[in-house]
C-alpha cells in the first residue's frame, strides 16, 4: 500500500495472460455491496481498439487541461466553470493523458452492473458516489496485485465522459456503467516513497471540527 503508485510510463515488456490471470485472481476478493459482485472487466490488447479509446479520452482531457490552466479544479460539481467552449476546443492535450493507453501491455475497462448496485445517495441533491463502493475496491486490488507481480498501472476516467460511445465500441450492455480504464504494464520506474497526507491531516475526532488522531 505504501509503494503502489500511479504508473503511466511503461517498458515494452509484455504482461502475459498467465500473470494477468494471477493479478485478477487475487484482486477478485475485493468486497462489493451485498457481495453481489457486479463488476466485469473488458481486457483490451488490440491496438485499433486502444486508438479508439484514445479518441474517446481526448474530449474530457481537453476540458480537464483547460480548466487546470484557468486555475480551476476540473470537472468538479460544486463550482461552475468559467472556461469557454472555444477555450476548451483550442487546448492541446498532453501525451500523458493518451500515451499510457498505447504503451501499456494491456488495458482493462472496468464496468459495473447497475442493477445490483445499492446507490443510497441517488436521491440526494449532489452527484452520486456511493455506488463506487461496489467497484473501486476491486480496481485498487488490481493495482495492488499488479504491484505484487512487478507490474503497475493507473485508474483513468477521462473516457467515461463518452460512455455511450464506449459502450458501443466494446459491446457493453446498457445496464452497465463504465467505472474506469486501467492501463497495466511493466513500470519504467517504480517509486519507493509516495507523497500523501499525514494521518493528522486526514482525520477528525468525533466531529468535523474535532482534533486529529495522533500516535499517542
Amino acid at each position: 500500500m505504501r509503494t503502489t503508485s500511479a504508473v503511466r510510463h511503461f517498458t515494452e515488456d509484455p504482461l502475459p495472460d498467465e500473470i494477468l490471470y494471477t493479478i485478477l485472481d487475487n484482486a477478485r476478493f475485493a468486497p462489493s455491496g451485498g457481495n453481489r459482485q457486479g463488476t466485469r472487466i473488458v481486457i483490451v490488447r488490440d491496438q485499433g481498439t486502444r486508438r479508439s479509446l484514445i479518441e474517446l479520452t481526448v474530449p474530457a482531457a481537453r476540458r480537464y487541461v483547460a480548466q487546470r490552466q484557468a486555475g480551476e479544479n476540473p470537472w468538479n460539481t460544486i463550482y461552475r466553470s468559467r472556461v469557454s467552449d472555444d477555450e476548451i476546443a483550442a487546448t492541446e492535450v498532453p501525451d500523458s493523458f493518451t500515451a499510457p493507453l498505447l504503451e501499456a501491455a494491456v488495458v482493462l475497462v472496468v464496468c459495473v452492473d447497475l442493477r445490483v448496485v445499492a446507490a443510497l445517495d441517488k436521491e440526494l441533491d449532489r452527484v452520486g458516489i456511493v455506488g463506487g463502493a461496489s467497484v473501486y475496491p476491486l480496481v485498487w486490488n488490481i493495482l495492488l496485485a499488479a504491484r505484487n507481480e512487478g507490474f503497475g498501472g493507473t485508474m483513468t476516467t477521462m473516457a467515461v465522459a463518452e460512455e455511450p460511445q464506449l459502450r458501443e465500441l466494446l459491446g457493453i450492455p446498457d445496464a452497465h456503467a463504465v467505472a474506469c480504464v486501467v492501463p497495466l504494464g511493466k513500470p519504467v520506474h517504480q517509486p519507493r516513497k509516495l507523497s500523501r497526507l499525514d494521518v493528522a491531516d486526514l482525520t477528525r475526532l468525533e466531529h468535523w471540527h474535532g482534533g486529529p488522531l495522533t500516535p499517542g
